[in-house]
């Protein structure tokens, strides 16, 4: 196998050729630092990467599975943590230029998780200042940018971590979603994509954003991510959020098919405008579900768009956060989230419960709907990548990113577990995404779909990335 064939495989081919000693994890990290090193100076998709370290990690998987002993699920295989997830021995810096560059003492949970279980953690990918926003460019670390178009963004806040997978550099990847931060740049990149169920992944410190914040796995493959997810759902006290541990293996079951399930189909849910191609090559893809069995119908969920109920508690959270930051300080931030922080501050008590009630309405009205139907399928995004660099698309008259993002923040709101599948390409060359939402807590039937329509429709993943930007 060449260096880029080794980088593309997957985690769970690569622990299976391990265990059979016809592959070694230094081989492997050795291969997705070659590609780093060669790929992401167009890209940008890494804070920092950790060679030494790295490699240190692999040899001790190695010298594990030469004895027949692995660490647990996921020894050996390159994993990269988003840079507002702690990892202990690497800065946080959180794409601000206010953050400490010194080494963190502690490791998150998912970082934990990840490295109990033998996972060998390469770098840190590029986030947006704090997550504030959905394409993926901060005052610290620029502007990272689309592998299928470089001159595209490729969305946030989990951006680097999603250019890194659908670029070899790296099998599982660490994502945020407060708002669409793992099913926005998987959509754009053509990757896989899970926000679990609010709880089912252990949290600490808490999101500024509270309880619409969910950390999930970003892969090149279903498999993958419910190999990461059962890894990742294990507990940890930390988080008083967090679901009783219930010891599921998300692979067990994955390959059970739709046949039979009851899935609702809303093209728009109601209130959304959609890019003509992005909404023929969904609709393409919702025929799969019904040749593989499933009993699909159009469907919309009844309620109006829930930006006005999004809204503010993300600006809430912004300010809040931003109560411990000096003048100074403040002026280094970016200036789209000084803007939030500003609108924050102007909250009422009264405003913020108002919506907490209104956020509980539209939590109940998707139970009741789930009572009838297993799934719901939408787009994924509206629209495909725009520029990269720019909050908005061009020409467009709205305020802020959540205008071209109404199909994501709906179910951080209702705190659902929520997946994005490639769909197709448009003229373009640029990728689609369909979106599967299930029923709170029943993360496994989600996954279950996602790879019943992977089967149908292998994804594809860009070589290298095409670079179309100057300078």
């Amino acid at each position: 196998m060449s260096s880029d064939e080794l980088a593309y495989l997957s985690a769970s081919d690569l622990v299976e050729r391990y265990r059979r000693k016809a592959l070694s994890p230094v081989e492997v990290t050795e291969a997705v630092l070659a590609r780093i090193e060669k790929h992401d100076g167009a890209v940008n998709a890494f804070v920092l990467t950790d060679r030494a370290r790295a490699l240190a990690d692999a040899r001790a998987s190695e010298a594990r599975w030469a004895k027949g002993a692995p660490a647990g699920l996921v020894d050996g295989v390159p994993t990269t943590i988003k840079d507002l997830v702690l990892a202990k021995g690497w800065p946080m810096r959180g794409g601000s230029l206010i953050t400490s560059p010194e080494p963190v003492q502690e490791d998150a949970p998912i970082t934990a998780r990840l490295r109990e279980q033998g996972a060998v953690l390469i770098g840190k990918t590029t986030t947006p200042e704090f997550g504030w926003k959905g394409v993926t460019d901060s005052p610290l670390t620029g502007v990272t940018r689309n592998p299928w178009d470089t001159s595209r963004t490729p969305g946030g806040s989990s951006g680097g971590a999603a250019v890194a997978a659908a670029l070899g550099m790296g099998a599982l990847h660490v994502g945020s979603d407060g708002g669409g931060s793992i099913r926005i740049p998987a959509a754009f990149t053509g990757i896989f994509g899970h926000k679990p169920s609010f709880g089912r992944v252990a949290r600490y410190p808490n999101s500024a954003y509270g309880t619409l914040s969910h950390a999930g796995p970003m892969t090149r493959t279903v498999t993958d991510a419910a190999l990461m997810l059962t890894v990742i759902s294990r507990p940890d006290a930390r988080d008083w959020f967090s679901l009783p541990f219930d010891d599921v293996d998300y692979r067990d079951g994955l390959e059970d098919g739709v046949a039979g399930l009851r899935i609702a189909f809303s093209p728009a849910l109601g209130y959304a405008e959609v890019n003509p191609e992005i909404a023929a090559l969904v609709a393409s893809a919702v025929k799969v579900f019904e040749k593989l069995g499933a009993k699909v119908e159009r469907a919309e969920p009844g309620f109006d768009d829930p930006a006005d109920i999004f809204r503010p508690h993300w600006y809430a959270g912004a300010a809040y956060s931003a109560r411990k930051y000096t003048e100074a300080q403040q002026k280094l931030l970016d200036p789209g989230l000084r803007e939030i922080i500003d609108q924050g501050r102007t909250l009422s008590l009264i405003d913020y419960m108002d919506a907490v009630d209104k956020r509980a309405a539209l939590g109940m009205r998707m139970k009741a709907f789930h009572e009838t139907y297993d799934l719901l399928l939408t787009p994924t995004m509206p629209i495909p990548a725009f520029d990269a660099g720019m909050e908005l698309p061009p020409a467009s008259d709205e305020e802020r990113w959540m205008s071209w993002t109404p199909f994501s923040y709906p179910f951080n709101l209702t705190q659902q577990p929520a997946a994005t599948v490639p769909c197709g390409f448009t003229k373009a060359g640029l990728p689609a995404g369909l979106q599967i939402v299930g029923r709170m807590h029943d993360d496994r039937t989600v996954l279950r779909a996602a790879r019943a329509f992977e089967r149908e429709r292998p994804f594809e993943m860009p070589r290298a990335p095409r670079v179309t930007h100057k300078g």
